[in-house]
């Protein structure tokens, strides 16, 4: 594992102190988790944008086909509540 050090304002790091012992943890467990959900977040544009291009173009055919499924489902009988 690799150490990293931050300059925070020290108001920052007391509140951060106070969020750690509220949770049972230490301030550096806050930042590998905080580090974790931006990972998690940026992993998630990226599929987002890779898809968005994939359909670049198709928006047309995507619309037709959610026409079709709305219209197929409100055709079948099992779909009334």
């Amino acid at each position: 594992m690799t150490a990293l050090t931050l300059d925070l304002p020290d108001e920052k790091l007391r509140r951060l102190e106070v969020v750690a012992r509220a949770r049972g943890t230490s301030v550096a467990r806050l930042f590998e988790e905080m580090s974790s959900v931006m990972l998690a977040e940026a992993d998630a544009e990226t599929r987002f944008q890779l898809r968005a291009q994939r359909g670049a173009g198709k928006e047309s055919r995507g619309l037709e086909l959610l026409g079709k499924a709305s219209r197929d489902h409100d055709a079948d009988p099992r779909s009334a509540p």
